[in-house]
């Protein structure tokens, strides 16, 4: 039952919280240890409400789930976890996580519970409403971001918040192309937000996301308040990392039929995690003025 239980929170999805040391990497706080440390008890806090989410998810979709060639062996919807259970820990992790995140400061614990009540409407209703569903996942992680400023009172600023829905967006798209492709006739009876989707319709929102997150990306590079904040333009290097990243995962999608989860695609494939670990550590060593 344990393992099951940890299976249901989905450890691997909580790589996506990672996101919050964004405004510590980009506030040129990224060896400062202390700031460090609070961003690090941060993120596990987004980790157990992330977790009692999944669990809720899981928990309402247990039916549905029977029904998709993938989610179907998840525990809830085998047998192997039981709801009874599954209620009883995601009430707890809850708890401990919005509990812990008052405790880090009030506007973290404020925006920690704006992130999980904006997950449970999803669950309940808004992953239900089409184009919304999307738009929510991706002010999710904008929520994320912005408590990881908070918790070491930073501005987060509009391009990092930009930048962040944007790519947002343009993964949760691809997420739902890939659920379309994967489940063909019987997509809409496993979500039915599915039955307003094409891939047609997705392969148009598609390159209009991934062009504006790339350009926008590119503006922050060169604008002045960036090269006046950091004292140089050598950000405008990192670049050909962003395109080559939004070109491979394009590649994942299209020919591989990757994408269902973002989270596996960036694991699981070798240059892709390759490109982004060399972009972040372009980016700290050029922001920190090492290179």
């Amino acid at each position: 039952m344990l393992k099951s239980l940890v299976v249901s929170l989905r450890p691997k999805q909580w790589v996506k919280n990672l996101i919050l040391y964004a405004p510590l990497v980009f506030s040129r706080n990224f060896f400062e240890w202390n700031q460090t440390l609070k961003v690090t008890l941060g993120v596990g806090v987004f980790c157990l409400l992330a977790g009692s989410v999944y669990l809720l998810n899981d928990i309402v979709d247990r039916e549905k789930d029977r029904l998709h060639p993938l989610k179907s062996k998840r525990p809830l919807a085998s047998g192997a976890l039981s709801a009874k259970t599954a209620w009883a820990a995601f009430f707890l992790l809850a708890g401990a996580g919005a509990a812990a995140g008052f405790a880090s400061g009030t506007l973290f614990g404020v925006l920690a519970l704006g992130y999980f009540a904006l997950n449970v409407a999803y669950s309940f209703y808004l992953k239900h409403v089409v184009i919304i569903d999307v738009m929510v996942i991706a002010i999710g992680f904008v929520m994320r971001v912005l408590a990881g400023a908070a918790i070491i009172e930073v501005p987060a600023t509009p391009w990092l918040l930009m930048c962040t829905i944007l790519l947002a967006l343009f993964l949760g798209f691809a997420k739902r192309r890939h659920e379309l492709v994967l489940l063909n006739d019987s997509a809409d009876g496993h979500r039915r937000v599915l039955e307003h989707y094409t891939p047609y319709f997705l392969d148009q929102m598609m390159p209009v996301v991934s062009a504006a997150t790339v350009m926008s990306y590119a503006l922050y590079t060169i604008s002045p308040e960036t090269v006046a904040h950091f004292g140089t333009s050598k950000l405008i290097y990192t670049i050909p990392f962003v395109l080559y990243g939004i070109f491979r995962y394009l590649y994942l999608v299209h020919l591989r039929e990757q994408g269902g989860s973002p989270t596996h695609a960036f694991l699981s494939d070798k240059p892709l995690l390759i490109n982004v670990l060399l972009w972040l550590a372009a980016c700290i060593l050029i922001i920190e003025g090492t290179i």
